[in-house]
């Protein structure tokens, strides 16, 4: 997916000047970042660690002890 995102010009500088540091381009940092902020608000980043907050929020997958059948 693409978007268009503007930067005010000392932004824009900054951020070019972290990316010759890093050796990372303008794409690697905002991955970067956006991950970082999904983690911050608890949002799972990736597929797989979706599907594991999925399973989290059912009481039958809390690894608790299992009931037996009598």
């Amino acid at each position: 997916m693409r978007k268009l995102i503007s930067f005010d010009d000392e932004t824009a500088n900054a951020l070019k000047l972290l990316g010759a540091d890093r050796r990372k381009s303008l794409q690697n940092l905002a991955d970067e970042a956006f991950a970082d902020l999904l983690r911050k608000h608890g949002r799972p980043v990736r597929l797989k660690d979706a599907l594991r907050q999925s399973l989290r929020d059912f009481p039958a997958n809390d690894g608790g002890r299992a009931r037996s059948k009598r």
